[in-house]
């Protein structure tokens, strides 16, 4: 009987990445891809075990965060661009805690969208 023998994946080496902090009023999610936007590792302070009013801390952010980072690290990543989305207070832990990491960081962007004119607002009340 033949045996059949599986060719070994070579895993994939990405030296420049891009890290996507979206922080929410109630979560931080992290995603870190490479430049094509293919996904190397993502992290979230719920997928954590942080509940409740605990997701939305900076700490959560920066554990977030270093778990992002300490899983894409294995892919030989270096060098990132940090694009941040959103209001929440996590904002700047987490990209703090990318630097702290030992990756630097060549940019920091807010790609936080804002209306340019918004909905429409209700009609007015008459008494």
């Amino acid at each position: 009987m033949a045996k059949t023998v599986k060719k070994k994946k070579d895993k994939k080496t990405v030296y420049i990445g891009n890290v996507y902090i979206q922080a929410t009023f109630n979560n931080t999610i992290v995603t870190i891809t490479d430049l094509n936007g293919n996904a190397l590792s993502w992290s979230s302070a719920g997928g954590l075990g942080f509940k409740g009013a605990k997701k939305s801390t900076p700490y959560a952010a920066q554990t977030t965060t270093e778990t992002a980072v300490k899983s894409a690290l294995d892919y030989g990543l270096r060098e990132v661009h940090v694009y941040v989305k959103g209001p929440g207070v996590g904002r700047e832990s987490a990209v703090r805690s990318i630097g702290a990491l030992g990756l630097k960081v060549r940019s920091i962007k807010d790609v936080t969208p804002i209306p340019h004119n918004g909905c429409r607002p209700r009609k007015t009340r008459r008494v």
